[in-house]
């Protein structure tokens, strides 16, 4: 009897101890249950080329423009083009009345006809004329002068010998001094006419002549102000009156715009300003467009705006089948520096530090959690960011579902079967990859 007693104690025993194993067994197994992997989409760092991406609105502006306004108020007479018509450079677009400005202008030209009628006569004939009159008076003021100083020599003779009496050699002596009168005077006016008179009357009629051409010139200038012409090739775009009605000088009759390229104008940061050069690729994307239309700086302004501080940068779309319109406002993206061969990462996958200056990724570790690591980033676009500092070619950038994540937390490469369609906006949920990301995956 007291060995079965102590076989039924030891059975009780042992069925307590397996019950109480099996307890402790559960309660152990309860408590080391592996937390949830969280999980996301990461590469490795890719090395490749990235330009800086400058973006900013703008509105689109002709070529070149021309408000077209007439000098002189004067009913249009008639229109040689409608709105949208393509024009040339010189081209007759209007015509104001000028029947009295044609008539002062024909008035003008008969006296300047007449001026020039005298201003011949005065060069070809009169001035010549006089001048010669002028040296054969002279010249014969000089003959008398040398006849009668040869009298007044022989008489003198004649008297020393007796032969004549004192009377003839006076009355000789002052027909000399006659003479010689004459011929200083004869003199005199050939060389005022030589110095002064010719001159003065060449002077006289080149003046009248030069008048006369004046009023006449302008005369014809009033009367071309009433034939409005293109200055510039280009469009139509605005024609405000119609035949008959008046034109006032100085209020635009027709406005002409060259339209086969455009001006694209903005305003960017001076440092951006400063890494751009000439002819640097750009693009604008238009409303009703699907594509970006290609363009180029054509225009970097030498001086900051006062207002701004900003500096004025054109860009030159070409236009030739005329689809971009004046006017349009567009966004341009113009690409600046670039660095060649540089470490990227998706721009998603840069998170900003508790300070809002320091910038960080998060990797996945070898332990398979996901770890902070601080970066010092260079040219960001939309899509990817260069980095400069912080992070070694293999390792494992999260790029999507890293956002809230905390350090040391298990991170799964792929996408949550259990996920809602909703869920793709919540931290630590991850998409499906997309380009490098999915060949990593």
């Amino acid at each position: 009897m007291p060995s079965t007693h102590c076989t039924i104690r030891s059975s009780r025993l042992c069925a307590l101890l397996l019950c109480a194993t099996a307890l402790c067994l559960g309660c152990h197994k309860k408590d080391e249950t592996v937390a949830p992997e969280v999980y996301v989409q990461a590469a490795h760092p890719e090395q490749a080329s990235i330009s800086e991406q400058i973006s900013a609105d703008a509105t689109l502006m002709p070529l070149a423009q021309a408000a077209i306004s007439p000098k002189v108020t004067a009913p249009v007479k008639k229109f040689y083009v409608q709105r949208g018509a393509t024009v040339k450079a010189g081209q007759l677009l209007a015509i104001l009345e000028n029947s009295d400005l044609s008539a002062a202008a024909l008035d003008n030209k008969g006296s300047y006809t007449a001026a020039q009628a005298t201003y011949e006569t005065a060069t070809r004939a009169t001035v010549p004329e006089d001048y010669t009159k002028a040296q054969l008076d002279l010249a014969q003021a000089k003959a008398n002068l040398d006849l009668n100083q040869s009298i007044v020599n022989a008489r003198t003779q004649l008297l020393a010998e007796g032969a004549i009496p004192g009377r003839d050699l006076d009355t000789a002596k002052a027909t000399l001094v006659q003479s010689q009168a004459a011929y200083d005077i004869a003199r005199q006016h050939l060389e005022s006419v030589q110095k002064v008179s010719n001159k003065a009357a060449l002077e006289n009629a080149q003046g009248q002549l030069t008048s006369a051409k004046g009023k006449y010139l302008g005369a014809e200038a009033q009367l071309s102000y009433t034939e409005i012409r293109s200055p510039i090739n280009g469009v139509i775009t605005d024609r405000p009156l119609f035949a008959g009605e008046t034109a006032a000088a100085g209020a635009p009759l027709l406005t002409v715009m060259d339209t086969s390229a455009l001006i694209a104008k903005l305003h960017i940061a001076q440092i951006q300003a400063q890494q751009m050069s000439l002819g640097a690729a750009a693009s604008i994307t238009v409303p009703g467009i699907s594509d970006p239309v290609p363009a180029k700086v054509s225009l970097i302004s030498p001086a900051l705006d006062p207002g701004s501080t900003t500096v004025e940068v054109w860009l030159r779309v070409e236009n030739p089948k005329a689809t971009l319109k004046a006017g349009t406002p567009v966004h341009a993206t113009i690409t600046g520096r670039t660095a060649p061969k540089t470490t990227l990462v998706p721009s998603q996958a840069i998170q900003s530090g508790p300070d809002g200056n320091s910038r960080f990724v998060m990797v996945i570790g070898p332990d398979g959690a996901a770890h902070k690591k601080t970066v010092t980033l260079g040219i960001q676009t939309p899509e990817d960011t260069q980095i400069l500092s912080g992070l070694d070619p293999n390792d494992m950038v999260i790029s999507t579902g890293g956002y809230g994540l905390d350090d040391g937390t298990k991170v799964k490469i792929g996408t949550d079967p259990n996920a809602k369609p909703d869920d793709d906006a919540k931290p630590g949920v991850g998409k499906p990859a997309a380009g490098k990301d999915a060949a990593d995956k």
